[in-house]
Protein backbone atom coordinates (compact mmCIF):
# COMPACT_ATOMS: atom_id res chain seq x y z
CA UNK A 1 0.00 0.00 0.00
CA UNK A 2 1.32 3.49 -0.83
CA UNK A 3 0.78 4.95 2.68
CA UNK A 4 1.81 2.70 5.60
CA UNK A 5 1.14 5.14 8.45
CA UNK A 6 -1.12 3.83 11.25
CA UNK A 7 -3.60 6.67 10.65
CA UNK A 8 -3.89 5.88 6.94
CA UNK A 9 -4.34 2.17 7.67
CA UNK A 10 -6.97 2.98 10.31
CA UNK A 11 -8.95 5.04 7.80
CA UNK A 12 -8.73 2.21 5.26
CA UNK A 13 -9.94 -0.17 7.96
CA UNK A 14 -12.90 2.15 8.62
CA UNK A 15 -13.79 2.16 4.92
CA UNK A 16 -13.70 -1.65 4.82
CA UNK A 17 -15.85 -1.98 7.94
CA UNK A 18 -18.40 0.44 6.48
CA UNK A 19 -18.48 -1.38 3.15
CA UNK A 20 -18.62 -4.86 4.72
CA UNK A 21 -20.41 -4.77 8.11
CA UNK A 22 -19.42 -7.84 10.13
CA UNK A 23 -16.03 -8.20 8.45
CA UNK A 24 -13.68 -10.36 10.54
CA UNK A 25 -10.25 -9.42 11.85
CA UNK A 26 -8.75 -12.06 9.58
CA UNK A 27 -10.36 -10.58 6.46
CA UNK A 28 -9.34 -7.07 7.48
CA UNK A 29 -5.79 -8.27 8.01
CA UNK A 30 -5.77 -9.87 4.57
CA UNK A 31 -7.17 -6.75 2.86
CA UNK A 32 -4.77 -4.43 4.69
CA UNK A 33 -1.83 -6.83 4.31
CA UNK A 34 -1.08 -6.73 8.06
CA UNK A 35 -1.43 -9.01 11.07
CA UNK A 36 -4.65 -9.40 13.09
CA UNK A 37 -2.81 -7.77 15.98
CA UNK A 38 -2.25 -4.69 13.81
CA UNK A 39 -5.96 -4.70 12.88
CA UNK A 40 -6.91 -4.53 16.56
CA UNK A 41 -4.52 -1.60 16.96
CA UNK A 42 -6.19 0.26 14.09
CA UNK A 43 -9.62 -0.41 15.60
CA UNK A 44 -8.36 1.07 18.89
CA UNK A 45 -7.16 4.18 17.01
CA UNK A 46 -10.64 4.61 15.52
CA UNK A 47 -12.34 4.17 18.88
CA UNK A 48 -10.01 6.73 20.47
CA UNK A 49 -11.04 9.13 17.69
CA UNK A 50 -14.69 8.68 18.67
CA UNK A 51 -15.73 6.23 15.95
CA UNK A 52 -18.02 3.62 17.59
CA UNK A 53 -16.55 0.41 16.18
CA UNK A 54 -18.49 -2.54 17.58
CA UNK A 55 -17.20 -6.12 17.63
CA UNK A 56 -18.86 -9.45 18.30
CA UNK A 57 -17.46 -12.92 18.83
CA UNK A 58 -18.49 -16.26 17.42
CA UNK A 59 -18.91 -17.80 14.00
CA UNK A 60 -20.78 -14.77 12.61
CA UNK A 61 -18.85 -12.19 14.60
CA UNK A 62 -16.81 -9.30 13.26
CA UNK A 63 -16.55 -5.53 13.21
CA UNK A 64 -19.22 -3.00 12.31
CA UNK A 65 -19.81 0.73 12.83
CA UNK A 66 -22.25 1.44 15.66
CA UNK A 67 -25.14 3.88 15.68
CA UNK A 68 -24.56 7.60 16.03
CA UNK A 69 -21.50 7.78 13.81
CA UNK A 70 -21.33 10.83 11.54
CA UNK A 71 -21.17 10.07 7.80
CA UNK A 72 -17.55 9.82 6.64
CA UNK A 73 -16.07 11.86 3.78
CA UNK A 74 -17.48 10.78 0.43
CA UNK A 75 -15.17 8.18 -1.10
CA UNK A 76 -16.21 7.96 -4.75
CA UNK A 77 -14.08 6.90 -7.67
CA UNK A 78 -14.26 9.15 -10.74
CA UNK A 79 -16.43 6.59 -12.51
CA UNK A 80 -18.80 6.27 -9.53
CA UNK A 81 -19.12 10.05 -9.22
CA UNK A 82 -19.85 10.48 -12.91
CA UNK A 83 -22.35 7.64 -12.88
CA UNK A 84 -24.16 9.35 -9.98
CA UNK A 85 -24.19 12.74 -11.73
CA UNK A 86 -25.40 11.20 -15.00
CA UNK A 87 -28.13 9.23 -13.22
CA UNK A 88 -29.40 12.36 -11.46
CA UNK A 89 -29.40 14.30 -14.73
CA UNK A 90 -31.31 11.49 -16.43
CA UNK A 91 -33.99 11.66 -13.75
CA UNK A 92 -34.14 15.43 -13.32
CA UNK A 93 -32.54 17.61 -15.98
CA UNK A 94 -32.93 20.68 -13.79
CA UNK A 95 -30.14 19.11 -11.72
CA UNK A 96 -27.70 20.90 -13.99
CA UNK A 97 -28.97 24.18 -12.52
CA UNK A 98 -27.47 24.78 -9.03
CA UNK A 99 -30.37 27.10 -8.13
CA UNK A 100 -32.87 24.20 -8.07
CA UNK A 101 -33.15 21.97 -4.97
CA UNK A 102 -31.78 18.88 -6.74
CA UNK A 103 -29.07 20.89 -8.47
CA UNK A 104 -28.08 22.51 -5.17
CA UNK A 105 -27.83 19.12 -3.46
CA UNK A 106 -25.75 17.73 -6.33
CA UNK A 107 -23.44 20.74 -6.15
CA UNK A 108 -22.93 20.07 -2.42
CA UNK A 109 -21.86 16.50 -3.12
CA UNK A 110 -19.42 17.63 -5.81
CA UNK A 111 -17.90 20.27 -3.51
CA UNK A 112 -16.78 17.66 -0.95
CA UNK A 113 -15.27 15.30 -3.51
CA UNK A 114 -11.49 15.27 -4.03
CA UNK A 115 -10.48 17.55 -6.91
CA UNK A 116 -9.43 14.75 -9.32
CA UNK A 117 -12.94 13.32 -8.95
CA UNK A 118 -14.87 16.58 -8.54
CA UNK A 119 -13.45 18.20 -11.70
CA UNK A 120 -14.84 15.68 -14.22
CA UNK A 121 -18.08 15.28 -12.24
CA UNK A 122 -18.70 19.03 -12.21
CA UNK A 123 -17.88 19.29 -15.90
CA UNK A 124 -20.47 16.63 -16.69
CA UNK A 125 -23.01 18.35 -14.41
CA UNK A 126 -22.53 21.65 -16.27
CA UNK A 127 -22.74 20.19 -19.77
CA UNK A 128 -25.56 17.85 -18.79
CA UNK A 129 -28.19 20.56 -18.37
CA UNK A 130 -29.44 20.26 -21.98
CA UNK A 131 -33.14 19.79 -22.63
CA UNK A 132 -34.24 16.19 -23.14
CA UNK A 133 -36.50 15.66 -26.15
CA UNK A 134 -36.42 11.86 -26.37
CA UNK A 135 -35.00 8.77 -24.70
CA UNK A 136 -31.55 7.72 -25.84
CA UNK A 137 -28.84 5.35 -24.71
CA UNK A 138 -26.85 6.77 -21.84
CA UNK A 139 -23.09 6.52 -22.46
CA UNK A 140 -20.86 4.42 -20.25
CA UNK A 141 -19.84 6.49 -17.16
CA UNK A 142 -16.24 5.23 -17.23
CA UNK A 143 -15.85 6.16 -20.89
CA UNK A 144 -17.49 9.53 -20.23
CA UNK A 145 -15.07 10.14 -17.36
CA UNK A 146 -12.11 9.40 -19.61
CA UNK A 147 -13.35 11.68 -22.39
CA UNK A 148 -14.10 14.57 -20.00
CA UNK A 149 -10.69 14.22 -18.33
CA UNK A 150 -8.88 14.05 -21.68
CA UNK A 151 -10.72 17.18 -22.82
CA UNK A 152 -9.88 19.03 -19.59
CA UNK A 153 -6.22 17.94 -19.83
CA UNK A 154 -5.99 18.63 -23.60
CA UNK A 155 -4.78 15.10 -24.37
CA UNK A 156 -5.37 13.29 -27.65
CA UNK A 157 -7.46 10.09 -27.72
CA UNK A 158 -7.54 6.95 -29.82
CA UNK A 159 -11.18 5.90 -30.10
CA UNK A 160 -13.00 2.83 -31.30
CA UNK A 161 -16.26 4.16 -32.74
CA UNK A 162 -19.34 2.21 -33.83
CA UNK A 163 -20.59 3.43 -37.21
CA UNK A 164 -23.43 0.91 -37.43
CA UNK A 165 -24.24 -2.77 -36.91
CA UNK A 166 -20.98 -4.68 -37.27
CA UNK A 167 -19.07 -1.57 -38.39
CA UNK A 168 -16.42 0.09 -36.24
CA UNK A 169 -13.68 2.57 -36.96
CA UNK A 170 -10.51 3.50 -35.06
CA UNK A 171 -9.67 7.21 -35.09
CA UNK A 172 -7.33 9.62 -33.31
CA UNK A 173 -9.04 12.79 -32.13
CA UNK A 174 -8.42 15.97 -30.16
CA UNK A 175 -11.38 16.00 -27.71
CA UNK A 176 -12.36 19.68 -27.64
CA UNK A 177 -15.48 19.36 -25.47
CA UNK A 178 -18.23 17.07 -24.22
CA UNK A 179 -21.65 18.57 -24.92
CA UNK A 180 -25.17 17.40 -24.05
CA UNK A 181 -27.91 18.57 -26.38
CA UNK A 182 -31.52 17.37 -26.59
CA UNK A 183 -30.94 14.27 -24.51
CA UNK A 184 -27.79 13.03 -26.26
CA UNK A 185 -24.14 13.18 -25.22
CA UNK A 186 -21.67 14.32 -27.89
CA UNK A 187 -17.91 14.68 -28.23
CA UNK A 188 -16.90 17.71 -30.29
CA UNK A 189 -13.44 16.96 -31.62
CA UNK A 190 -10.88 17.28 -34.40
CA UNK A 191 -10.34 13.96 -36.16
CA UNK A 192 -6.75 13.46 -37.29
CA UNK A 193 -7.94 10.37 -39.15
CA UNK A 194 -10.35 12.40 -41.32
CA UNK A 195 -8.56 15.75 -40.99
CA UNK A 196 -11.90 17.37 -40.17
CA UNK A 197 -14.09 18.53 -37.29
CA UNK A 198 -16.37 15.77 -36.03
CA UNK A 199 -19.26 15.42 -33.58
CA UNK A 200 -19.40 11.89 -32.14
CA UNK A 201 -22.10 10.29 -30.00
CA UNK A 202 -20.65 9.09 -26.70
CA UNK A 203 -22.90 6.04 -26.57
CA UNK A 204 -21.21 4.82 -29.77
CA UNK A 205 -17.67 5.04 -28.37
CA UNK A 206 -16.66 1.42 -27.73
CA UNK A 207 -13.07 2.01 -26.56
CA UNK A 208 -10.85 4.94 -25.63
CA UNK A 209 -7.09 5.20 -25.04
CA UNK A 210 -5.55 8.43 -23.79
CA UNK A 211 -2.37 9.35 -25.67
CA UNK A 212 0.55 11.57 -24.66
CA UNK A 213 0.06 14.11 -27.47
CA UNK A 214 -1.45 17.43 -26.41
CA UNK A 215 -3.57 19.91 -28.37
CA UNK A 216 -4.88 23.46 -28.25
CA UNK A 217 -8.57 23.94 -29.14
CA UNK A 218 -9.59 26.88 -31.37
CA UNK A 219 -9.53 30.13 -29.43
CA UNK A 220 -13.01 31.19 -30.58
CA UNK A 221 -14.61 27.78 -30.04
CA UNK A 222 -18.24 27.78 -28.86
CA UNK A 223 -18.85 24.04 -28.24
CA UNK A 224 -22.63 24.23 -27.88
CA UNK A 225 -23.08 26.36 -30.99
CA UNK A 226 -20.72 24.14 -32.98
CA UNK A 227 -22.66 21.00 -32.06
CA UNK A 228 -26.01 22.68 -32.76
CA UNK A 229 -24.78 23.72 -36.23
CA UNK A 230 -23.51 20.21 -36.95
CA UNK A 231 -26.82 18.61 -36.00
CA UNK A 232 -28.66 20.61 -38.67
CA UNK A 233 -26.33 19.82 -41.58
CA UNK A 234 -25.22 16.95 -43.78
CA UNK A 235 -28.40 14.83 -43.86
CA UNK A 236 -30.18 13.24 -46.82
CA UNK A 237 -32.94 15.77 -47.60
CA UNK A 238 -32.19 19.45 -48.10
CA UNK A 239 -34.79 21.60 -46.31
CA UNK A 240 -35.95 25.11 -47.18
CA UNK A 241 -38.81 26.76 -45.32
CA UNK A 242 -39.96 30.40 -45.69
CA UNK A 243 -41.31 31.89 -42.45
CA UNK A 244 -43.47 35.04 -42.39
CA UNK A 245 -41.57 36.58 -39.49
CA UNK A 246 -38.29 38.48 -39.02
CA UNK A 247 -35.20 36.41 -38.21
CA UNK A 248 -35.06 37.54 -34.57
CA UNK A 249 -38.68 36.52 -34.05
CA UNK A 250 -38.37 33.19 -35.87
CA UNK A 251 -35.28 32.31 -33.81
CA UNK A 252 -37.52 32.05 -30.74
CA UNK A 253 -39.24 29.03 -32.32
CA UNK A 254 -36.38 27.47 -34.30
CA UNK A 255 -33.40 26.06 -32.36
CA UNK A 256 -30.03 26.13 -34.10
CA UNK A 257 -30.04 22.33 -34.29
CA UNK A 258 -33.09 22.54 -36.57
CA UNK A 259 -31.32 24.65 -39.19
CA UNK A 260 -29.89 28.05 -40.13
CA UNK A 261 -32.11 31.12 -40.31
CA UNK A 262 -31.38 33.93 -42.75
CA UNK A 263 -33.27 37.12 -43.52
CA UNK A 264 -35.19 37.41 -46.81
CA UNK A 265 -36.41 40.93 -45.95
CA UNK A 266 -37.60 42.85 -42.89
CA UNK A 267 -40.68 40.65 -42.50
CA UNK A 268 -39.63 37.21 -43.77
CA UNK A 269 -36.89 34.73 -43.04
CA UNK A 270 -35.69 31.48 -44.58
CA UNK A 271 -34.86 28.28 -42.70
CA UNK A 272 -32.16 26.20 -44.41
CA UNK A 273 -31.34 22.75 -43.06
CA UNK A 274 -31.26 19.03 -43.85
CA UNK A 275 -32.85 15.93 -42.35
CA UNK A 276 -32.99 12.17 -42.67
CA UNK A 277 -36.48 12.03 -41.14
CA UNK A 278 -39.13 14.24 -42.80
CA UNK A 279 -41.84 13.00 -40.42
CA UNK A 280 -39.84 14.10 -37.38
CA UNK A 281 -38.93 17.42 -39.01
CA UNK A 282 -42.55 18.18 -39.83
CA UNK A 283 -43.44 17.78 -36.15
CA UNK A 284 -40.70 20.22 -35.17
CA UNK A 285 -42.05 22.85 -37.55
CA UNK A 286 -45.34 22.96 -35.59
CA UNK A 287 -43.50 25.04 -32.96
CA UNK A 288 -43.35 27.98 -35.41
CA UNK A 289 -46.03 30.46 -34.35
CA UNK A 290 -46.27 32.25 -37.70
CA UNK A 291 -47.38 31.31 -41.22
CA UNK A 292 -44.70 29.40 -43.12
CA UNK A 293 -44.29 27.62 -46.46
CA UNK A 294 -42.25 24.47 -47.12
CA UNK A 295 -40.26 25.04 -50.32
CA UNK A 296 -38.48 21.67 -50.32
CA UNK A 297 -38.21 18.72 -50.17
CA UNK A 298 -41.38 17.09 -51.46
CA UNK A 299 -41.02 14.42 -48.76
CA UNK A 300 -41.32 17.08 -46.07
CA UNK A 301 -44.38 18.63 -47.70
CA UNK A 302 -46.01 15.19 -47.79
CA UNK A 303 -45.12 14.53 -44.15
CA UNK A 304 -46.57 17.91 -43.13
CA UNK A 305 -49.77 17.24 -45.10
CA UNK A 306 -50.20 13.86 -43.43
CA UNK A 307 -49.61 15.40 -40.00
CA UNK A 308 -52.16 18.11 -40.78
CA UNK A 309 -54.80 15.54 -41.77
CA UNK A 310 -54.19 13.56 -38.60
CA UNK A 311 -54.55 16.66 -36.42
CA UNK A 312 -57.69 17.68 -38.25
CA UNK A 313 -59.23 14.24 -37.79
CA UNK A 314 -58.34 14.34 -34.10
CA UNK A 315 -60.55 17.39 -33.51
CA UNK A 316 -63.40 16.43 -35.88
CA UNK A 317 -66.62 16.04 -33.93
CA UNK A 318 -69.10 13.29 -34.64
CA UNK A 319 -70.44 10.00 -33.42
CA UNK A 320 -67.88 7.54 -32.13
Amino acid sequence: MPDTSPTARALLALELVQDCPGITAERLAHRLQVSTRAVRRYVDILREAGVPIESSRGRYGGYRVGRGHRPPPLLFTTTEALALVMAVLEGDHAAGDPTTPVGHALAKIIRVLPEPVAGPADAVRRVGAGRRDHDDATPDPETTAQLVQASASALRLRLGYRLGPGRERVMEVDPWAVVVRHGRWYLLCWSHTSEARRVLRLDRVVSADTLEDTFTPPADLDPVRAVEAHLSEGWRYRVEVVVDAPVDTAARWVPRSLGRLEALDDQRSRLVASTDDPDWYARQLTAIEAPFRIVEPAELREAAALLGRRLTEAVTTGDC
